[in-house]
């Protein structure tokens, strides 16, 4: 019978988590940061190694007298995690150590899959590829997906040419296929948090990811605001205030080519929107229409959010920054104080799976703290931590 976790067990997950969160470290920075005395971070330290949760990684090059000390880091055998940007045109997955350091990504052009395990196979068969061998078992995954998810599980309002982005078949497949936990989260929490990773300045701020399909987040206080329901994010079904369109059917790229069709545009792909001639009368009804539908966004979320700044994403990001110096002067005219717009620079596919990694790493490291306050039945030297 296992016996209740000590407060020796506590103390070494203390330790892990500052080697977590900070490796490569050294021992003195751990005593620093932990405030435990030297001798019980160096036992603490052994049974980590012991255990398969630490590695030394490297010497401390810093001058000085004495023993140099040894960096502790995350051994690439502790496992890994990946995050996919799952696309209607471009999927993107990175694979990162526990630590967060990038092991391994690819972007390829969408697999066209219309039944959900098709799909889950195709990915499962990309994160394999990526990992690589010799990293350790995968830990945690999750896919960013074009469209609002509840409870990491079920997604809602997805991109209507394609049905494997509905409902809760996806993250099951996936289930079945990868040996560890699955959530699903919106390009938009995946985008936002990518930035709140790289900025800690941000505290309440908006993003609107616009793309297929028009998508939303949002945090307050440095943190992302998920809502109650499914409803909260569904902006693109407000009108956009350009007749009688919505924001969705303004704001995201198949929505903006049948508009600017409609109103006499030759367009093949709405690229070429912003790649064509610009002096073109319809061309500049549909800016209009387009920048309207900004401000009206904008304008929504400043008076309900109060966000400090409000990004944009994806696509149709060229076109946004076009149309940049026309929104920023009607919010100035019609609010009190507007907040900030910026567009987002991304790489396709690969930023928003860099922001899923980072939504990886909290519960995978958590378990992993876990496994070590229940260690104490597991034998030494195990290759892998069990969590």
């Amino acid at each position: 019978m296992a016996s209740n976790p000590t407060s020796r067990d506590y103390t070494k997950a203390s330790v892990l988590e500052v080697v977590l969160s900070r490796a490569p470290v050294t021992r003195t920075e751990v005593i620093e940061l932990t405030g435990l005395s030297k001798a019980t971070v160096s036992r603490a330290v052994e049974e980590l190694r012991a255990d398969g949760f630490v590695a030394d990684g490297g010497v401390d090059a810093a001058g000085g007298r004495g023993r140099r000390s040894t960096y502790l880091d995350v051994p690439g055998t502790a496992g890994h995690v990946a995050g996919v940007s799952f696309g209607v045109l471009t999927t993107g997955v990175l694979v990162a150590d526990l630590r967060g350091r990038e092991v391994g990504h690819v972007v390829v052009p969408t697999a066209n899959h219309d039944e959900a395990g098709e799909a889950a196979k195709w990915l499962a068969g990309l994160i394999e590829e990526t990992a690589g061998a010799g990293r350790g078992p995968l830990r945690q995954l999750v896919v960013a997906v074009p469209g609002r998810v509840r409870d990491g599980a079920e997604i809602f309002g997805p991109a209507r040419a394609a049905k494997i982005f509905t409902g809760s078949g996806l993250r099951r497949a996936l289930a079945d296929l990868v040996d560890a936990p699955v959530f699903l989260d919106s390009d938009a929490n995946a985008s936002l948090l990518g930035i709140l990773a790289e900025d800690a300045s941000v505290g309440n701020a908006a993003l609107f990811n616009v793309s297929s399909v028009l998508n939303f987040a949002g945090c307050a206080g440095h943190e992302l605001v998920r809502g109650r329901t499914p409803a909260f994010g569904g902006i693109g079904v407000l009108c956009a205030g350009a007749g009688e369109e919505t924001l969705d059917g303004l704001l995201s790229a198949k929505g903006l080519l049948k508009f600017a069709r409609g109103r006499g545009l030759d367009l093949k792909r709405v690229e070429d929107l912003w790649r064509g001639r610009r002096d073109d009368a319809a061309r500049a009804a549909v800016l209009d229409a387009f920048t309207t539908a900004i401000v009206t966004a904008v304008s929504a979320v400043a008076v309900t959010l109060d966000p400090e700044t409000v990004y944009f994403a994806g696509r149709l990001c060229p076109l946004v920054e076009e149309v940049l110096p026309e929104v920023r002067g009607r919010l100035d005219r019609i609010l009190p104080v507007a907040p900030e717009v910026k567009v987002v620079t991304q790489v396709v596919g690969l930023s928003t799976a860099r922001g899923a990694v980072i939504a990886c790493l909290a519960p995978a490291r958590d378990r992993l703290r876990g496994a070590v306050i229940e260690a104490r039945g597991r034998r030494a030297a195990q290759p892998a931590p069990a969590f």
